[in-house]
Order: structure tokens, then C-alpha cells, then sequence
């Protein structure tokens, strides 16, 4: 990938028909449909990132249809002896700073919870502290299911530090190279 060259998508969520509560085997080597949900694989994602300096972008579509998104400067993934953890730079954009809360934190899964038991609490997977966002691999629902507010825990979200983040129908990480 070189800079200037498009984008390499790292994850898709649109319609629920993964489940993205999974192992750290499943997420070191990737799973899913390349034409519809998603991940890449924290193996591939490192490698992509370590080639020089890169940009995420994280699309985020609401139920409502709201769109919004944020990008980070100097993304990168560290490899698995470090628990791929997560570096991003500068943030911009109009969803929050949601990865404010991720910032140098180890990847967490159902069976590697490095997040004080966030992943088994919330199903779902990603670079937590002690909070349980953002989660964009957590469990995807739509207006029509039903549960209780403990269940709603669960949902992909991203807190954008403004107001009650609301049902997320599509989300989508991807990088770019920058110069």
C-alpha cells in the first residue's frame, strides 16, 4: 500500500450476519465475508501499519440515518508479543474522540481479556480500559430487538462524549498511507 493509493478496509459491520464475538485466534487471522461483515485480521493489520505511517478512518452510520466519522493520524497495530497494541495520533471528525479510551491499549478478546473482564461483561472485542467503549465488534442490533438494558450493553457503540450514542446500522475501519 502506498500513499495516495485508496483504502485498505480493516472492518465492516452492516447487517449483523457475523458474529464478532470471537476468539484471539479468529481475530489474529481474520474472519467473515470481504463483501459484507468483517475483520481483516490483527496479523495483516500490523503488517499494513508498520510500512510507514498511516491514516484511519472509521464511517459510522446510525439507524436514523446520521453519518459520521473520525480519523487518526498515525495508526498503527503493534505485533501479537505486544498484544497488538494500539497507537493513534490526532483526532478529527464529526463522531468524538471516541478511541480517546483506546489509545495504547492491548487488543482484548473472549479468551485474552486484558480490559478488567469488558469483553465477557460486553461480547464483544477490541482495545478497552476499564470502559466498555468504543466497541465496534460488539453485538449487532437493530430497533426491532428486543431486550432489557443490560442487553443493550452489548450493542456496537461509539461514545462520542456529546450525548446517549444511539443504534449503529454500519460501521466500517479502514486505513490509508500517509506521507
Amino acid at each position: 500500500m502506498e500513499a495516495g493509493q485508496g483504502w485498505t478496509v480493516l472492518q465492516r459491520r452492516q447487517d449483523g450476519s457475523e458474529d464478532f464475538y470471537r476468539s484471539w485466534a479468529d481475530y489474529r487471522r481474520g474472519f467473515g465475508n470481504l463483501s459484507a461483515e468483517f475483520w481483516l485480521g490483527n496479523d495483516y493489520i500490523h503488517r499494513l501499519t508498520n510500512q510507514g505511517r498511516s491514516k484511519l478512518r472509521i464511517d459510522l452510520v446510525m439507524f436514523g440515518g446520521e453519518a459520521s466519522y473520525a480519523e487518526y493520524q498515525n495508526f498503527s497495530v503493534a505485533d501479537e508479543s505486544s498484544g497488538y497494541r494500539l497507537t493513534a495520533g490526532t483526532y478529527s471528525g464529526t463522531a468524538g474522540d471516541a478511541l480517546q479510551h483506546s489509545r495504547d491499549q492491548k487488543f482484548s478478546t473472549r479468551d485474552r481479556d486484558t480490559a478488567m473482564r469488558a469483553v465477557q461483561r460486553f461480547r464483544g472485542a477490541g482495545w478497552f480500559s476499564n470502559t466498555h467503549f468504543p466497541s465496534l465488534n460488539g453485538v449487532y442490533y437493530t430497533p426491532l430487538t428486543p431486550g432489557d438494558g443490560l442487553t443493550w450493553m452489548c450493542k456496537i457503540k461509539w461514545c462520542n462524549g456529546r450525548k446517549e450514542d444511539g443504534l449503529i446500522k454500519f460501521v466500517e475501519m479502514k486505513i490509508t498511507k500517509t506521507p
